[in-house]
């Protein structure tokens, strides 16, 4: 197994849910060497199911957990925090998700406690809105964020509003994004010689996604409609009826509408002044679905794809998840990654030199706890102490 890009780099991981697991995944999978201390109860991701893998974790918490030792402290208590002192100190990074004011009631707060203490150490924080502002310190979730950043006024039909994506796309940007702080800090490290704090949000992810829909507001003002699938502000960019299903079709420029209308045998159509432009195609929106899926009716999505993609017109059959992931393509990409009964989708960047891996699978409660502690320089006897006061709980407490 070649070496990863962050081999050597160490990663406490006091995260939970979907943001903060993620992020340390992609760091994971890359080779940093990353420590998940759950509370007493866990991770709640491993009871978000079915389904349920044969030790009773969801494959919600399996998705974003792989190559990660785990551990379990309790925080509330002193010897629990005691503990994680411990871990931090040859830590490069410390991450959190935590309600703002937690990691400050527990004499962690980065500012005050720890980067004194660990000036290397880089320290990111992900939250709802951020420790102060108007929403600062309320607890955030995907679809809030969804909500309130108007990411659902843009996804839905006209006849039945506004929709939450079906992927918790906000806590997936917000784990990305977390990732790229980290780096971004790291990278900082080299020139400074010390760590800073990075802070994450899913209110500013949320917003950072609305191109262009932002864009068109700053400089038009107009409240987008919804699109349904199509786009604001390309015409041919939307899912049509083909004889037995749905195909997306991506054309964006004119020398692919023209392409696409002989390939169909509407050499003529590019040349109606309804559908002559972009701008003439938008303002006749209606009429130029119609036709277009007139021109599709004969034809089956399979056959469709395979046409329009040779000839260089960007197209996608609407497919499941069972289709997408068993995909030949995705399978050509290794974009499916497993091991014994675990499967999952990969690392998305790939690295020539050092590539991403699975290395360990996704960690059952507590499994690491004794090789973490012993590593931390505790003994045997202490480890047998922390798990029979509750400190270092082998089993999950419960809520």
């Amino acid at each position: 197994m070649k070496p990863g890009a962050l081999d050597g780099l160490k990663v406490v991981d006091l995260t939970r849910v979907v943001a903060g697991p993620l992020c340390t995944q992609i760091l994971a999978d890359h080779g940093a060497e990353v420590v998940k201390v759950e509370a007493p109860e866990g991770d709640e991701t491993r009871r978000l199911g079915p389904p349920f893998d044969a030790e009773g974790d969801a494959a919600y918490f399996s998705g974003l957990n792989r190559n990660k030792r785990a551990i379990a402290l309790d925080l509330g208590l002193p010897a629990g925090r005691q503990v994680l002192q411990r871990l931090i100190a040859d830590a490069d990074v410390l991450i959190e998700n935590f309600l703002p004011g937690t990691m400050k009631k527990w004499g962690l707060d980065y500012e005050a406690d720890l980067s004194p203490r660990h000036p290397r150490l880089v320290y990111c924080s992900v939250t709802g809105f951020g420790a102060d502002g108007p929403l600062g310190g309320r607890p955030g979730y995907d679809a809030v964020s969804q909500a309130l950043c108007g990411i659902m006024s843009v996804n839905g039909f006209p006849e039945t509003g506004p929709a939450r994506l079906g992927i918790p796309v906000v806590d997936i940007a917000t784990g990305m994004n977390a990732t790229i702080a980290i780096l971004l800090a790291l990278a900082e490290r080299q020139r400074s010689g010390r760590g800073q704090r990075a802070e994450v949000t899913l209110f500013d992810s949320a917003l950072a996604m609305l191109h262009p829909h932002a864009s068109n507001s700053f400089m038009g003002g107009a409240e987008p409609r919804l699109p349904g699938n199509a786009h604001v502000s390309i015409s041919t960019y939307d899912t049509y009826q083909a004889a037995d299903g749905k195909i997306f079709l991506g054309i964006v420029t004119e020398a692919q509408f023209r392409k696409f209308c002989a390939l169909l045998g509407r050499e003529d159509m590019p040349r109606d002044e309804r559908f002559s432009s972009n701008m003439a195609r938008l303002a006749n929106r209606p009429a130029m679905h119609q036709a277009i899926e007139e021109m599709l009716c004969g034809h089956t999505v399979a056959s469709l794809f395979e046409r329009l993609m040779a000839a260089g017109i960007p197209a996608g059959v609407v497919r499941s998840i069972a289709q997408a992931i068993n995909d030949p393509h995705a399978l050509h990409r290794g974009m499916v990654v497993s091991q014994g009964d675990y499967r999952a989708i990969n690392a998305a960047q790939t690295l020539a030199r050092t590539p991403a891996s699975l290395r360990t699978l996704p960690p059952t409660f507590a499994r690491d706890t004794r090789e973490v502690l012993r590593g931390a320089g505790y003994s045997n006897a202490e480890i047998d102490s922390f798990v029979a006061s509750g400190v270092a709980p082998l089993k999950k407490r419960a809520q």
